[in-house]
């Protein structure tokens, strides 16, 4: 995917309308340590149009980046570590859940996992979650430059089976240091998830 334009186009909060787009929506969950804005504007090739905060939990909204006009990358509020009330994580839940039953043009669910740690509880819940709405997500396991390269099978076979993943699921290594993993997320996104015409 060659990037000529990006515009961070909708940004919804809990009270905010979810936008009808009419073209593809490719989104992102993650807790909110994992590298979810890191990749992101990786896959958009921008060191900081997705805001990266030191601070777990920043995202707090769903933001709808317009790529070339062609589809969306949905970045979705981070789960987990963040410091905020009981009420504000189940808003934040019901505002997913919200996009997941209601978007008619959501194509896929990238769920990111940190590689060098067994899946959280979160990240279990949100995995049968996102199956149990109906899409096949596909792992991204972030941090992969702070693995040996002979950890890397071990750590993903800890991964596949901490999360009892569907067979077949698709598991693709992530470094936002390096960009391994970049190439293969846009070539299955353009392949997979965009209009025949725009196959390779």
């Amino acid at each position: 995917m060659v990037i000529k334009n990006i515009n961070l186009e909708t940004v919804c909060g809990i009270t905010s309308v979810l936008p009808e787009n009419t073209k593809p929506e490719i989104a992102f969950a993650g807790k909110s340590n994992v590298g979810k804005s890191s990749l992101i504007n990786a896959l958009m090739n921008r060191k900081s149009y997705a805001r990266i905060s030191a601070t777990p939990g920043k995202t707090q909204t769903i933001n709808f980046y317009n790529i070339n006009d062609e589809l969306y990358l949905v970045d979705l509020p981070g789960y987990g570590y963040a410091k905020v009330s009981e009420k504000e994580k189940v808003q934040w839940g019901k505002l997913i859940e919200k996009y997941l039953n209601t978007s008619s043009q959501l194509k896929a669910v990238f769920l990111l996992i940190d590689i060098r740690h067994d899946p959280s509880a979160n990240d279990k819940m949100m995995y049968r979650w996102i199956l149990d709405h109906g899409y096949a997500p596909i792992i991204i396991a972030t941090k992969l430059d702070k693995l040996k390269r002979s950890q890397v099978q071990k750590h993903i076979k800890m991964l596949k089976e901490g999360l009892n993943l569907v067979p077949g699921t698709k598991v693709i290594p992530f470094s936002s240091l390096t960009k391994q993993g970049r190439d293969e997320i846009w070539e299955l996104v353009e392949t997979e998830y965009l209009c025949g015409d725009e196959e390779a």
